[in-house]
């Protein structure tokens, strides 16, 4: 079973920093207590992830709402998996992952992504990272 990662909730956390700041200074809001809460366990046992059936029901779904703000996929449209590839080149992920991402869940997801991020060998960490980054904030181009 797949394991949300700590760095993974203090990307939520943040995320819900910006997104529903504390209005008087002092009070949290429900997202970031639910996370805070989660993520001060794991630091005072000295965890480093936590099962998604270990999450109180308020962090997760705090952190659900964070991870359908993230990308779904790293693909970058460079697909060298279905070029006989064990690992994309593009993305990074295995073939495995590639072929069954649809069916993987938000979790696993994140587990991947973790891991090409930190092996920051494909292409879309280098490369194309720049083409990657305009893709995402430029709008497609009208057909003629």
């Amino acid at each position: 079973m797949a394991a949300i990662h700590i760095t993974d909730i203090e990307a939520a956390i943040n995320h819900w920093r910006h997104r529903a700041p504390s209005p008087d200074g002092v009070a949290l809001a429900p997202e970031i207590e639910a996370l805070g809460e989660a993520y001060a366990l794991m630091v005072y046992h000295h965890q480093t992830t936590i099962g998604e059936g270990d999450l109180p029901a308020r962090a997760l779904a705090a952190w659900h709402a964070w991870y359908d703000t993230t990308p779904d996929t790293p693909c970058i449209a460079i697909c060298s998996t279905s070029q006989g590839d064990d690992l994309c080149k593009g993305c990074g992920r295995t073939f495995d992952e590639v072929q069954h991402w649809p069916a993987m869940s938000p979790v696993e997801k994140r587990v991947v992504w973790r891991r090409i991020t930190l092996e920051h060998s494909a292409w879309r960490f280098n490369r194309y990272a720049e083409r990657a980054a305009e893709g995402a904030s430029t709008p497609p181009s009208p057909a003629p």
